[in-house]
């Protein structure tokens, strides 16, 4: 129990710089922001090993962190080809044309009134189907590779990706538009000088959680049919095996990429809508 007693001290040591960093004169500097989630998040990783190690709890119900970052190294090869295999041919592949053909179909729908009133229900509709449902389906008219897990991604990113962008087509004012027409400019010159601009953060709002359901998708798919390399694929087997380690290890490979194509997308919304009130300080 010397562990267990050790995690919860650690507890709270944790939780007490926390507070005067979050709370302290430096609380507004960029050095203490970053440093409250880092220690939350290390204090966090050091009470799972220390109760791990403290209750003696086997590796098949909750490997240690210090066994998952062991499986880490020593599996970085397979890592990076579940990754490769996953995230850059599934998960990027599909969102690069599942957005890509969202934004057309919204554009095409914002210029036709009776389709923009007819596919955003059945966007709705399409967005509730469980990816569970229709991923098996993907995988047999598409084949086991990296094609059908892409058109699953393509079918999960679309809805949200489509009704988001119809939205901040719409989120102009008559007024604006009405003003446009008076200098007579064309459609083309008013999407693209009025409303795209107004639209962006619907647009990055539709793109950040596409980032999300890009990888979800893909590594679905892949419990359904995939080659002998891939997030999922590994992930279904090595539960099969016990090897709860290596689960943990994809795990972090999936947190990981996530976090960094979120941030990616996040990051370059704030550049384009700087002038928006939401990155105002």
């Amino acid at each position: 129990m010397t562990l267990v007693a050790a995690a919860i001290v650690l507890w709270a040591a944790g939780w007490m710089l926390n507070v005067r960093l979050a709370t302290g004169p430096v609380a507004e500097t960029r050095a203490a922001q970053l440093a409250v989630p880092i220690i939350f998040g290390l204090t966090l990783l050091g009470i799972w090993e220390l109760v791990v190690r403290g209750l003696d709890v086997p590796g098949v119900i909750l490997p240690a962190p210090s066994v998952i970052t062991a499986t880490f190294a020593a599996q970085i090869d397979i890592l990076w080809q579940d990754f490769v295999q996953t995230f850059v041919k599934g998960a990027l592949s599909g969102f690069a044309m599942g957005c890509v053909a969202a934004f057309a179909v919204a554009i095409l729908a914002d210029r036709t009134d009776f389709l923009r009133r007819g596919i955003l229900p059945v966007g709705n509709f399409m967005a509730a189907l469980p990816i569970v449902g229709t991923a098996p389906i993907l995988v047999m008219w598409f084949g086991f590779d990296w094609q059908s897990k892409a058109a699953v991604v393509v079918v999960m990113v679309f809805f949200p990706m489509l009704v988001n962008t119809v939205a901040g087509l719409q989120d102009t004012a008559a007024m604006q538009r009405d003003l446009m027409r008076t200098y007579g400019a064309s459609y083309v010159q008013t999407l693209i000088k009025l409303r795209l601009p107004a639209a962006m953060p619907f647009i990055f709002n539709g793109l950040k959680i596409s980032t999300t359901l890009a990888l979800i998708g893909a590594i679905v798919a892949e419990f359904f049919g995939s080659p002998i390399m891939g997030v999922g694929f590994r992930i279904s087997t090595s539960v099969g095996q016990l090897a709860l380690d290596m689960v943990w290890a994809e795990i972090v490979v999936a947190a990981l990429a996530g976090t960094l194509f979120y941030g990616a997308v996040a990051a370059i919304e704030k550049r384009v809508t700087f002038w928006h009130p939401s990155h105002r300080r």
